[in-house]
């Protein structure tokens, strides 16, 4: 029997709001919920923390910050979701600790879990090296303007001289309008292939008001299917979006977009 090898994912930019924790919080739950992984979700956001706060978790209890102070076991700081994903918070009133470690507590765990997965910080510091230095492979969030993007570059950069695996990016809170960047344009200046493009969705931040990820509430939006394509890509799989919609769209068109392919790249590396 095979013993468990958790991959560890980063997730990673250099600027707030762009999605991060409600890719992360989604993402970890599909795993959980729809296909029935072993999953950690990780709060590497030591300094402005909320991944929590995206499943109702908000009472003072053992945190990240207390097991890297040395006051708790690990074990002690992960708590379970009624989903089955299980959770690794950061203290909600943040304090000032030591990285140095984090890496080696993450790789501690790998034995317990399929997928790990690390919600870093939004600022180019030590907070988020914490996460490129722990992870396997990294996927950066962005959205489609020139200032995300150009915050993004810095990421891909650090990532580069760490020498971590870029996956790929996640193109968020897409509008489609023709002042956005394009997946090409973007793809082209970058070097790193854009494996998943979601639309601005609005009942995100209605779930969010619910202290629930929207794919809790609404397994069939499309920006929770698109969620379960990369998820499932993550573990190897191919996900098939059997809604109506999509497929009687299928049989008006066989076009498969690059964000398909690219994703089916992420799929192959993870088989």
């Amino acid at each position: 029997m095979r013993l468990k090898r958790a991959k560890i994912v980063g997730f990673v930019s250099i600027k707030g709001g762009v999605g991060k924790t409600t890719t992360v919080s989604n993402l970890g739950l599909i795993l959980a919920k729809n296909f029935k992984k072993k999953v950690l979700i990780v709060d590497g956001n030591f300094s402005g923390p909320n991944l929590a706060l995206h499943f109702g978790f908000n009472k003072a209890g053992n945190s990240l910050h207390d097991v890297l102070e040395g006051k708790v076991n690990l074990h002690k700081a992960i708590y379970e979701h009624t989903s089955g994903l299980h959770l690794l918070p950061a203290a909600l009133y943040s304090r000032k600790v030591d990285y140095a470690r984090f890496h080696q507590y993450m790789a501690s765990l790998r034995s317990y879990y399929d997928l790990i997965l690390i919600d870093s910080s939004p600022a180019s510091n030590a907070e988020m090296l914490a996460t490129v230095l722990a992870s396997d492979e990294l996927f950066v969030i962005t959205t489609p303007d020139h200032v995300t993007l150009s915050s993004t570059m810095h990421a891909i950069k650090l990532a580069r001289q760490k020498r971590t695996y870029l996956s790929g990016i996640i193109l968020n809170k897409v509008k489609g309008k023709k002042y956005e960047l394009g997946l090409d344009y973007i793809q082209d200046l970058t070097k790193v292939p854009v494996v998943s493009v979601l639309k601005e969705d609005e009942k995100i931040l209605e779930a969010l008001s619910k202290s629930k990820p929207l794919s809790a509430l609404n397994n069939n939006r499309d920006s929770v299917v698109e969620y379960k394509k990369l998820a499932a890509a993550l573990i190897g799989e191919r996900y098939k979006d059997t809604r109506i919609k999509s497929r009687v769209k299928g049989l008006f068109t066989k076009k498969v977009t690059q964000d398909e392919v690219n994703r089916a790249i992420v799929m192959v590396s993870h088989y």
